[in-house]
């Protein structure tokens, strides 16, 4: 059982972490934790106490290691749980002095590195802490401050990564709310090397150290209701939106984690999720945390960085870490990494999340390495966990674990237009996964944005299809968005992405519906072969055909591309493939009504697309001659039909 005091008192005697009670291995083992009513169970009241409490329980013992590069000879730069815990007091201490408050939201743009865990826990224990994507637009991020109402941006000093310091420079001026920007070193930097900073810019590290380090200067109280953090959902598509998180959903995020996973001081972690993403800092940082893991940064371009995938079994050969955790691109890139003789045998448990695995990849990393892929859930709006297949438990490909603790799930058909029902389905059936939980949001900062997130009843719909097995395991099959529908027919694009995917030849693979004029959307399918590798595109069909019963579901067409497109945190990115569909059923019906003109290859139109949503016909006049006028004519009566915005225009 969970200890801690009444409240945040800054200066009280510190509780004691959070430690797993027993193995979980069943909904057995759930129900027995249930037993203790949940606020006897978990009296940790915000993300500071539980920081305060591992730093008294673990003090010296390495919280956070860093490595400056993916070579394993490089020395890495540690801090110990009681430097992390003094940091995030100074932090705390430097925001409160620049006027931050409970209700005020500090947006943070960093790459992966020491100082963001001050900015996260530090920003948390004063304010409101917003993680920014910093791949995003400078339009997005403006968007995203302006929103949160952003009184401080901490961000990087160099352009060395993603032009962090130039994109911070160009939005300071465009954020009404903003009144200062703290510059973050980048690790090793000399003093003083960054010279004369603009009026209202100062660097971190010189304002931190000189405030306290042993208290929080506001004597702050911190409720379980109060917001933490900000974490934008979407964003890569269309606008972006906040979704607010409550210290005591954050908790119960990391309580529960160490609870099924069996979190505990001799763990030791490599995150290499961003630290943007609620995967990187909730089940990943915040749980290891609370429990005395040792977290390794790999990088400040964390798993992007190449010498880390090509070096990460020597990585792991050195550092020894006890749980491998990656989203299946990811994995799927390791599974092309020789071991080359390291030894791996301290992982113990291995983790995916962000995304369904495919049964073939999960194969080949066991085959390959020994080591069982462990699925969970974890969602933006359930700050960072749902489900969680623990240590112990193997699963097949596609079931992501139990339930946490004290949390309800349904599953429920779909409406006619796709949204969640009110009707329940059987055991084994596929529908609509719902949640009440602990660590449910506390809804959007927009109250416009809550009104497809929640249900009539207030259950979370989650947009992600499953079903529940007979030991009430989540099975997850894919996004209701995904569902590639032909003729009022659903089609599961897992079906086919799982019948390419044990073609040895390919890497990843991703089923997407094309626009068709009939049938509204025909399954396609994009493949990334493995290195070496070859097949032909008819051959890659013929496989998945063979493999797929349903006739409807049968792919028209494979397509072999040089990339997969994707997401900063490494989900397959399936809006840009469907725009890539649609370019090419488009060309084609180009090529058709030039064929059908005499028009030579070279008079053909430029077809290109715009965003994710318009396709571009540009005609050449000069190539086309007297034809250009009846092929426009003919283009609009042929493309008409389709259900997807085409615009034809001439040159």
């Amino acid at each position: 059982m969970t200890t801690g005091n009444d409240k945040n008192n800054p200066t009280g005697t510190a509780s004691a972490p959070f430690r797993p009670l027993f193995p979980v291995r069943g909904l057995a083992d759930i129900r027995r934790l249930e037993e203790t009513p949940l606020e006897e169970a978990l009296t940790v009241r915000s993300t500071y106490e539980l920081f305060r409490n591992s730093g008294a329980a673990f003090g010296d013992k390495t919280a956070l290691t860093f490595l400056r590069s993916g070579n394993p000879a490089d020395e890495p730069i540690r801090w110990s749980y009681a430097q992390l815990l003094a940091g995030i007091h100074q932090t705390a201490n430097l925001l409160h002095s620049l006027g931050v408050g409970p209700e005020d939201a500090v947006a943070v743009l960093l790459p992966g590195c020491l100082e963001y865990h001050l900015a996260l826990w530090g920003g948390e224990a004063a304010g409101i802490v917003q993680p920014l994507n910093p791949l995003l637009t400078d339009e997005k991020l403006v968007a995203l401050m302006t929103a949160g109402r952003a009184k401080v941006l901490i961000a990087y000093g160099s352009d060395t990564e993603s032009g962090m310091w130039s994109k911070t420079m160009r939005l300071r001026g465009q954020v009404s709310t903003l009144t200062t920007v703290l510059r973050v070193a980048p690790h090793d930097e000399a003093p003083g090397a960054a010279g004369a900073l603009p009026e209202g810019v100062a660097e971190f590290d010189v304002l931190r150290a000189a405030q306290p380090s042993d208290r929080l200067v506001s004597g702050r109280d911190i409720a379980p209701t109060d917001i933490a953090a900000y974490f934008h959902t979407g964003g890569t598509t269309g606008a972006p939106k906040l979704a607010r998180h409550s210290h005591g959903a954050q908790v119960f995020t990391a309580w529960a984690s160490v609870q099924l996973a069996g979190m505990n001081e001799q763990g030791i972690s490599i995150n290499g999720y961003p630290l943007f993403h609620v995967a990187g800092v909730l089940p990943a940082s915040l749980s290891s945390l609370s429990a005395g893991v040792e977290v390794i940064i790999p990088t400040p371009s964390l798993l992007r960085n190449k010498e880390v995938l090509a070096n990460y079994w020597k990585l792991v050969e050195k550092y020894r870490p006890t749980s491998l955790s990656a989203v299946p691109t990811v994995l799927a890139a390791l599974a092309n990494v020789p071991l080359d003789g390291a030894d791996i045998s301290s992982i113990t448990y291995c983790r995916t999340g962000a995304a369904v695995l495919s049964p073939e990849l999960a194969a080949r990393f066991e085959r390959l390495f020994g080591l069982h892929v462990h699925e969970s859930l974890g969602m933006t709006e359930m700050a960072g966990i749902s489900t969680i297949t623990p240590p112990g438990v193997n699963g097949p490909a596609g079931c992501v674990g139990f339930r946490l603790p004290y949390a309800q799930v349904r599953i429920v058909a779909l409406d006619e237009n796709g949204n969640a029902s009110d009707r329940e389905v059987a055991q084994g059936e596929t529908g609509m996964v719902l949640f009440k939980s602990p660590n449910v949001f506390s809804g959007f900062v927009d109250p416009a944005d809550n009104a497809k997130a929640f249900t009539a009843d207030g259950w979370l719909a989650t947009g992600d299809l499953g079903w529940m097995d007979a030991e009430e395991r989540l099975h997850l099959t894919g996004r209701s968005k995904d569902l590639i529908i032909r003729s009022g027919h659903n089609i599961d694009p897992k079906t086919i992405e799982d019948a390419l995917g044990a073609h040895p030849a390919v890497q990843l693979c991703a089923a997407v519906g094309a626009p068709d004029a009939y049938a509204g959307e025909l399954p396609v399918i994009f493949a990334t072969l493995v290195p070496g590798a070859s097949a032909t595109e008819d051959e890659l069909l013929a496989f998945t055909s063979a493999r797929v019963d349903e006739a409807p579901a049968r792919p028209k067409w494979v397509s072999v591309i040089a990339t997969m497109p994707m997401t900063n945190v490494g989900k397959i990115y399936k809006p840009e493939l469907r725009a890539m569909a649609a370019r090419q059923v488009v060309a084609a019906t180009v090529a058709e009504v030039c064929a059908a003109l005499g028009l030579s290859d070279a008079a053909q139109p430029a077809v290109t697309t715009e965003g994710e949503s318009l396709v571009h016909v540009q005609i050449d006049a000069a190539a086309t001659g007297a034809q250009a006028a009846p092929l426009q004519e003919r283009l609009q009566k042929a493309l008409e039909p389709l259900p997807f915005k085409t615009r034809i225009a001439l040159k």
